[in-house]
């Protein structure tokens, strides 16, 4: 009776569930994510899913990590000092190709070398002028990306530039080639900066957490879900950490799968800060075909096609002044609840809100606090920013408390993006707790803060919502408003006949809207969702009924929807892909690129047997290092030939070997 246990650390809270024989949940427990270190609220988790399983530590057999580290350390612009360096490439690459922003001040080399379209070598590689340079710059960073010209098909000049700064820094290198085998070389660049630069972070949270782990007794090997939704050993995530982008995106889909069985759905998993939509075909989800996007960097890692959009239970509720109804909009930013902070700080808010709702004119910052963040290191910060923190110091303050002038709104932005500070305000979350939805934080202090919200005066002078029921019923309806838009957005993205315009025109136009409340007049108007929708997330109940119900299609909200992606993130399966090509550099003479070099053969078959035996040694290499046992082998073949003058030609093919297989558990 093998106990595997999958954590999920999300933007509010971390998540833990224990599952035995891959069959049935035996316990979950959340814990609040500790953003300044992962660690401790996975500890939290997991002690509380082991004491509320009466489970014994050295029972569990698996564990398994779906984590958002490396995707916010790249939309935030952390990681580590990384030098790149360009093989065979010009200078004008690096702007032409984003590849300076994503280096943000770090340093690059270009090198002569590289080879050409058949794998043949183009110049030299120039050993010498890297020599001299790692020796005066290579302690600088703390690792290395190398990309060099055509190096999927022939990559020999970065296996060597990777031996020489191996053996002159010691240093991690990242070569573009071991990350992808498709062209493209500054995109692969791109990939080998950015999973550079994750190596540092990745390596410290895995071993954070396994320390955690074998603290608490848990001895069982660790997993780590990939942003394609498989399972890959922690050694093997410590290597590839950019393997792990939309890592917990990617587990909700795996555990929307496991807990309906569904094969045909939309997926939406609504969190803390985000909701995040994909699409669930023949019980696979959806692969991005262009690679990954994380912020603004278009990546070549393979990872589920995920729309995301800044909506979620923690979003920051803005008032809308113009016109004469009012209103209200939702995001992107997360804020904290007011009912969060309050069970903080109890006597804080509840004064503060108090002393606000007795003022007869509403103020600016009503209902909003600030707080510094445990843990954060403020290096670096202008005069204005360091003052305003120290003002701030440990305790919570109202909001309005601490801004002295336009000039402190701007230094307080500049502390919140940094992570310095956060800010708490009214969220769909505290209207949840007004409504009597959840009672899991301060309902008091939310129904003050939303009754200070709805004092608002609209365009025509009226109070937005004078009572906090009220108040709450509008920013549930404007959050079924935007996830209706959501799904309908992803819906028509995804939809196989393009209708020709923007897929967010489109749910919003004029007629799909009419259509969805039935419009009839002289033109009848029906529309919706045909595709069943699958919500997840610790709030789905709470909000996506209505949702259903707007779209006017099936809503799944599976038992254990809160804490989806912990379940995906130990249930999945570790899958290993390998792909190689095939080229004809002449008539009669087909070539494999091989990492050992090209080899040229006389016949097509010849040529593609070898390639299939080659990816499928190197496929099975890596599922044993990634955790895999009982492997399931499977390859694919795209032979593209044309026609010309009555002749079949060849032209190129690719193989892509799959090896797939259940993750290595513990046997105690």
């Amino acid at each position: 009776m093998a106990l595997s246990l999958g954590v999920d650390t999300g933007g509010t809270y971390t998540d833990a569930v224990l599952i035995r024989d891959e069959r049935d949940v035996v316990a979950s427990a959340k814990a609040l994510t500790t953003r300044h270190d992962l660690a401790e609220g996975i500890g939290a988790a997991v002690s509380a899913v082991l004491r509320d399983g009466a489970v014994r530590p050295e029972e569990v057999a698996l564990a398994s990590l779906s984590t958002t580290l490396a995707t916010n350390a790249l939309v935030e612009g952390q990681g580590g000092r990384v030098a790149l360096i360009l093989i065979g490439f010009r200078n004008g690459d690096l702007e032409k190709h984003g590849l300076n922003g994503a280096l943000s001040g770090d340093p690059a080399l270009h090198i002569a070398g590289g080879h050409d379209h058949a794998g043949g070598e183009k110049v030299a590689l120039d050993e010498d002028r890297l020599r001299r340079w790692l020796d005066a710059h290579g302690r600088d960073v703390s690792g290395f990306a190398i990309a060099a010209q055509f190096a999927t098909r022939n990559p020999a000049h970065e296996q060597r530039a990777a031996a020489l700064i191996q053996q002159i820094t010691g240093r991690p290198v990242s070569a573009s080639h071991h990350l992808s085998s498709r062209l493209n070389g500054p995109k692969r660049a791109m990939t080998a900066v950015l999973n550079a630069r994750l190596i540092g972070m990745i390596d410290r949270l895995i071993g954070r957490a396994q320390s955690q782990l074998a603290a608490l007794g848990i001895t069982a090997p660790l997993m780590v879900v990939r942003g394609d939704g498989a399972l890959i050993s922690a050694e093997f995530a410590r290597e590839r950490p950019i393997e792990t982008i939309l890592s917990g995106p990617a587990a909700s889909i795996v555990g929307a799968r496991w807990l309906t069985g569904a094969q045909d759905a939309l997926v939406s998993d609504i969190g803390g800060t985000t909701t995040d939509v994909a699409v669930l075909r023949n019980g696979r989800p959806s692969i991005d075909p262009d690679g990954a996007r994380v912020g603004p960097y278009r990546t070549m890692v393979e990872a589920v096609a995920m729309r995301t959009f800044g909506l979620g239970g923690d979003s920051e509720v803005h008032f809308v002044a113009e016109g004469l109804a009012g209103g209200i909009t939702l995001g992107p930013r997360r804020i904290l609840p007011v009912s969060l902070i309050a069970r903080d700080a109890p006597d804080t808010v509840h004064d503060a809100l108090y002393q606000q709702l007795r003022r007869p004119v509403p103020g600016e910052h009503d209902g909003r606090f600030v707080r510094c963040v445990g843990g954060s290191s403020p290096d670096a910060l202008e005069p204005r920013d360091a003052a305003l923190l120290q003002r701030i110091g440990d305790e919570v303050h109202p909001l309005g408390d601490v801004l002295r002038s336009r000039l402190d709104v701007t230094a307080m932005r500049r502390l919140v993006d940094r992570g310095l500070v956060q800010v708490a305000g009214a969220t769909p979350s505290d209207a949840s707790h007004v409504l009597g939805h959840v009672s899991v934080w301060d309902k008091g202090a939310a129904e003050k803060a939303l009754r200070l919200m709805g004092r608002r005066r609209t365009g025509a002078g009226h109070m937005l919502a004078p009572d906090p029921k009220e108040m709450a019923l509008m920013i549930i309806d404007q959050l079924t408003h935007e996830t209706s838009l959501a799904l309908l957005e992803t819906g028509f993205a995804e939809e196989q006949d393009p209708f020709g315009l923007p897929a967010a025109d489109l749910a919003r136009h004029v007629l799909m809207q009419r259509g969805l409340r039935g419009h009839e007049g002289l033109v009848r108007l029906n529309t919706g969702l045909q595709s069943p929708v699958i919500g997840l997330g610790a709030s789905a109940s709470a909000y996506y009924p209505a949702v259903g119900q707007r779209l006017g299609c099936q809503m799944e909200l599976p038992t254990h929807a809160g804490v989806a992606n912990a379940i995906g993130a130990v249930v999945g399966r570790v899958t290993i892909r390998k792909a190689g090509t095939v080229t004809c550099p002449s008539e009669g003479r087909f070539r494999v690129h091989l990492p050992e070099g090209p080899q040229d053969f006389n016949a097509l078959e010849a040529a593609l047997s070898l390639l299939e035996t080659e990816l499928t040694k190197r496929a099975r290499v890596e599922a044993d290092k990634a955790g895999a046992v009982d492997v399931r082998i499977s390859a694919q073949r795209d032979v593209r030939t044309t026609q010309a003058e009555g002749r079949e030609i060849f032209v190129e093919a690719d193989i892509v070997v799959e090896v797939s297989g259940r993750p290595r558990i513990a046997v105690n």
